[in-house]
């Protein structure tokens, strides 16, 4: 009789649809609080609860450890500590599934800035008729931070609007922006977008200087992570107006905790970790998993394999 293979979860509610695996793998569903100790018996991982640290912090320890941990987010900086960075496992993420979804909000919010959109409905609740003029978003510029395939969707639909793009990766290739070049180009932005991913090099990268370099006109928005910022500088400089204004979808702690000074910045727009997040999208992140199981069970090759030292899906 062929044992199955053990394939743990670490839910969040609600749960993922995993019907399709029935009688191809064993499916134990944990917490954070066990599992640490479930982790020994599992041939794969899915961190379904992509929001928690709690595979950075139990995957340390004796016993063996899954073959294959997938999470169901883009990012991979909530599970990765030094140990899975120096394992065999194999990690993937959920690329493919966010990208459209998340420029498709970096450009409502780029019109929505431009045509004034939150002015307009405050003064519709206060029934007060207050005619403006709006910046045409045709011809502006816009710098997008992180080369990685949602940095590459922002960069198409922006254009497809008439705004002239610039993309900055890690390195410098064609039509790829290296570092180097990154105060340069947010200096003559109107549109300041951060994409990128988590990394050494990228935690912190938009501090106090970086607002200082660039236009008193700009807008700065934020759908990487919420560690590329510094918040209280981006404080300072939407306080003392610095920039025009901005926009977070990601922080570095979330929830935002209500007492957040962010809260109340003028100039500020926070939502609430929301631009990727589609109707359905829950279920295109089962159904990625599932063929990815597929693969797997079968022998092939895995898509989305994560370079554990770099953080993020290489070839972009």
């Amino acid at each position: 009789m062929t044992t199955l293979p053990t394939l743990l979860v670490l839910d969040a509610d609600p749960p993922p649809r995993l019907g399709r695996l029935t009688g191809r793998a064993r499916i134990v569903h944990t917490d954070a609080a066990h599992l640490a100790e479930r982790l020994p018996a599992a041939d794969v991982l899915l961190v379904w609860d992509f929001a928690s640290h709690a595979v950075r912090e139990a995957w340390p320890g004796d016993g063996p450890r899954p073959a294959w941990v997938h999470t169901a987010s883009a990012g991979v900086d909530h599970l990765m500590c030094p140990e899975l960075a120096a394992s065999d496992t194999v990690v993937t993420n959920a690329r493919g599934i966010f990208e459209e979804p998340i420029a498709e909000y970096v450009a409502a919010l780029v019109l929505a800035v431009a045509k004034d959109l939150p002015r307009t409905l405050e003064h519709q609740r206060e029934r007060s008729w207050r005619h403006r003029e709006a910046r045409r978003v045709a011809g502006t510029r816009a710098c997008v931070v992180g080369s990685g395939p949602i940095g590459r969707a922002i960069v198409r639909v922006l254009k497809a609007l008439g705004v002239t793009t610039a993309l900055v990766g890690r390195v410098p290739r064609t039509g790829i922006h290296g570092p180097e070049d990154l105060d340069r180009l947010i200096s003559r932005a109107d549109w300041v977008i951060a994409a990128a991913p988590l990394t050494e090099q990228t935690y912190g990268m938009f501090d106090a200087r970086r607002f200082g370099v660039m236009q008193p006109s700009a807008f700065f928005v934020n759908v990487g992570r919420g560690q590329l910022v510094d918040e209280d500088a981006l404080a300072r400089a939407l306080t003392r107006r610095w920039i025009a204004g901005a926009a977070l979808d990601v922080f570095t702690t979330e929830p935002l905790p209500e007492d957040s000074p962010l809260w109340g910045l003028p100039g500020l727009i926070v939502s609430p970790h929301m631009s990727g997040d589609t109707v359905g999208w829950r279920d295109e992140l089962g159904s990625q998993f599932v063929e990815l199981y597929q693969r797997w069970a079968a022998g092939r090759s895995l898509v989305n394999v994560v370079d554990k030292k770099r953080g993020y899906v290489p070839g972009h």
